[in-house]
């Protein structure tokens, strides 16, 4: 990937702000995700339509001090090692091979390293995190933030909802509204070091503005969809807004 490529802070602020008018337009016009089927389901739709509607601007979650931070626990968290041969080979590699793809509704399909995302404009912040089990943790995060990987790839018009595959099999999706929040982040380092593998090394998503469990560790493709994608009933609602 040559140095060139990767966009500048001006081109980052003049494409960012004329590119996310246009996105939001896109999701103010198009109807929201399809539920489930079931009631609880239909709740999703409305707990959207409502945190849409009532908090249209990009307001940012709280970040802390440094002395803020506490312990992080990786609750649930199964090494993908166990069962994924790729994961495998590639932490016994220390990561050097990790690629991430990205692909879709995108003009330029590609996939970066873990040194590509760090030749991009890093973030860090210290947030907190809301588990869905009920405990919460505050940590600080440095990554590259989504909106600038996008932007990199080039999001077709069309394009609407934002796909992740972690190493670990899960699945899921965020609308363009929150893949182009300024907290959004693929983290690569957390509290000053490296992501560990207990918490999604090499790269996670950080979604600071929805619960926990939609900041998915293990990250290896990206898929940017014009159609929301149903992954199934993973156990919890799809939209989670905090």
């Amino acid at each position: 990937m040559k140095k060139s490529a990767i966009i500048t802070r001006r081109q980052a602020l003049v494409t960012g702000l004329a590119g996310m008018g246009t996105l939001l337009f896109q999701q103010c016009s198009r109807p929201t995700p399809p539920n489930y089927g079931n009631i609880l389901r239909m709740g999703d739709n409305f707990t959207y339509i409502a945190q849409r509607t009532l908090l249209p601007g990009q307001s940012l979650a709280k970040e802390y001090r440094f002395a803020d931070i506490s312990s992080m626990p990786a609750t649930g968290t199964t090494n993908p090692a166990k069962y994924s041969e790729a994961y495998d080979q590639l932490q016994r590699n220390s990561f050097a091979d990790w690629q991430l793809r990205i692909e879709g509704s995108v003009d330029r399909p590609g996939s970066l390293s873990l040194d590509d995302l760090k030749k991009f404009i890093s973030r860090t912040q210290i947030t907190k995190h809301h588990c869905e089990e009920g405990w919460t943790a505050i940590a600080e995060w440095t990554g590259v933030p989504l909106s600038s990987v996008l932007q990199h790839a080039g999001i077709k018009a069309s394009g609407r909802f934002v796909n992740f595959h972690s190493y670990d099999g899960w699945i899921d999706s965020i609308d363009l509204y929150d893949a182009f929040h300024p907290q959004t982040i693929l983290a690569y380092g957390m509290n000053g070091k490296s992501l560990t593998v207990p918490h999604g090394a090499p790269v996670r998503l950080r979604i600071e503005k929805q619960i926990g469990f939609k900041s998915m560790k293990y990250i290896h493709k990206i898929e940017v969809t014009d159609e929301f994608v149903d992954h199934g009933d993973i156990g919890w609602a799809w939209y989670n807004g905090i």
